[in-house]
């Protein structure tokens, strides 16, 4: 009878634990999973961009790319007000021709 006892035990705690494991694998699939694709996305577009594109920058600044310094990752963008040295990590988008149409 004791033995009957701890083995209802021990299923009744493993599918307690059930939805907790069900909330961690959602959380994964829908919260965690798509930010890494999302970062390892905008680390690759920062890693192509080229010089003579037009760049949008965190900040809102639009302008167009005139140097690129990889030796400390920073590029230098020419605005309306003058040229301005950003950090590459503060380059949001490029502008293609696609989306200056629109």
């Amino acid at each position: 009878m004791l033995q009957t006892i701890i083995l209802q035990a021990d299923a009744g705690g493993l599918m307690q634990m059930l939805p907790f494991v069900a909330m961690l694998g959602v959380l994964y699939f829908f919260m965690i999973r798509p930010q890494m694709a999302r970062q390892k996305k905008e680390k690759s577009f920062r890693a192509e961009i080229k010089k003579g594109a037009k760049v949008v920058t965190t900040s809102g600044i639009h302008g167009r790319i005139v140097e690129i310094n990889d030796k400390n990752n920073t590029v230098v963008i020419e605005t309306g007000a003058g040229k301005i040295r950003f950090e590459r990590a503060a380059i949001s988008m490029e502008l293609t021709q696609k989306q200056i149409e629109k």
